[in-house]
């Protein structure tokens, strides 16, 4: 391939991705919004839609770890559209049952997003297919670009909730499944994956593993408090309507998008590490604050504060796992990174909706900002030394 179509074809992989990321965000941020209430009017209490939020964080797990065996094996096209096909299944399921055993079927299905994250193989393959197309240099600002225009999308999404209701969220959701389905297929072709060759000692521990065990820490934290959580409790406590809910996600979403163009030149100057950690530690301070809020008024401003900072660590992140990994590592990562961030969460919600039923309401809270400030500090200290990988050398000194 010359480099003329190389570089179209990494034109057009960032922007079928980008678009994508976009329709499933929209998606992801409608749905976010509705699907613990939707689940509350279909009768499960509390502690029975905590642990559905779990189930469909579990298996969304399981989905993004089977990432990069699946594209080995089916071909990344192939693993995209399956995916897609299962999201509208699963929404499709979710508008048309009542018996709790249905509910929870369409949520192990494993594409499922109750707090509006990534589940399943998208964004592994989509991030894998940004980091090989063009310079290292401008990584940081391909995946602004990408998670901007996703974020955006998302804020749109939450807003509209409140004007379909959550019957009419779900078969949006359910038709953002198959129009996925038809995008997929126009992504560039690309060099199949090799299957890794027969190692003759056990794998040694490297970045892949360090960060995939941080995230873990980090993505425990963001359990207690996924949107579906947040936007539930504030239901329960202040009597939030679904219009109400809506408008404030589509708010706190707006001002996550518009923070990403800070993170540019924050990263250039200080780099990738440092923006992620500075900017996420005063967010976690104010998500401990929530709770402490006597109105809806209050969490609201408390909430939107802390949405202006907390995700300009996302495309810092993305950038920052892929600029210390090999080329040939980057599926491996990208896949670990996305599934382990479901995965870690999945216990969390079944203990704040045990909390909530027995109105310890600001436990959660307390219990994810602490956590969060943990991982920032435990990224700091590993790898503030840490520079830009130029050989293969992925393993972790020490």
């Amino acid at each position: 391939m010359n480099e003329d179509q190389a570089s179209k074809d990494h034109q057009r992989a960032l922007v079928i991705s980008t678009l994508a990321r976009s329709l499933r965000n929209f998606a992801y941020g409608a749905f976010a919004v509705v699907f613990a209430i939707a689940l509350s009017e279909r009768g499960l209490s509390p502690s029975l839609v905590g642990a559905t939020l779990s189930v469909a964080l579990v298996t969304g797990a399981l989905s993004s770890l089977s990432t990069s065996w699946l594209e080995r094996r089916v071909g990344r096209t192939a693993t995209l559209v399956g995916a897609s096909v299962l999201m509208a299944i699963s929404g499709a399921v979710l508008v048309m049952a009542r018996q709790p055993e249905l509910l929870v079927l369409a949520a192990a299905l494993g594409t499922l997003s109750p707090g509006g994250q990534e589940v399943g193989p998208f964004a592994a393959l989509e991030q894998t297919a940004i980091a090989r197309g063009g310079s290292e240099r401008h990584a940081t600002r391909r995946f602004v670009f990408y998670n901007f225009a996703g974020t955006l999308a998302g804020a749109l999404g939450a807003a509209s909730a409140g004007f379909l209701g959550s019957t009419s969220t779900l078969w949006l959701y359910a038709a953002a499944g198959l129009a996925l389905a038809g995008l997929y297929p126009l992504l560039p072709p690309h060099a199949p994956m090799r299957a890794p060759a027969a190692l003759s000692a056990p794998r040694r521990w490297t970045y892949t593993e360090t960060l995939t065990l941080l995230f873990g820490v980090d993505a425990l934290a963001g359990g207690f408090v996924v949107q579906s959580f947040i936007a539930y409790w504030l239901h329960v406590r202040f009597g939030a309507s679904i219009a109400d809910l809506g408008w404030l996600f589509f708010g706190a979403n707006v001002l996550a998008a518009l923070s990403f163009a800070a993170a540019i030149p924050l990263a250039e100057r200080f780099g990738n590490l440092r923006t992620m950690v500075f900017t996420h530690l005063p967010s976690n301070v104010l998500l401990i604050l929530v709770p402490l809020m006597p109105t809806f008024q209050g969490v609201a401003i408390v909430l939107l504060a802390r949405y202006a900072l907390s995700q300009m660590d996302v495309p810092t992140r993305q950038a920052f796992m892929m600029e210390i990994v090999s080329d040939e590592e980057r599926p491996r990562m990208a896949g670990m990174a996305t599934a382990v961030r479901p995965a870690a969460a999945a216990v969390a919600p079944l203990l704040s909706g045990i909390a909530l039923q027995s109105s310890i309401i600001a436990l959660p809270f307390f219990v994810a900002g602490g956590l969060k400030i943990v991982y920032d500090f435990a990224m700091l200290a590993r790898f503030g030394r840490t520079r830009p990988l130029v050989e293969t050398d992925t393993t972790v000194d020490g």
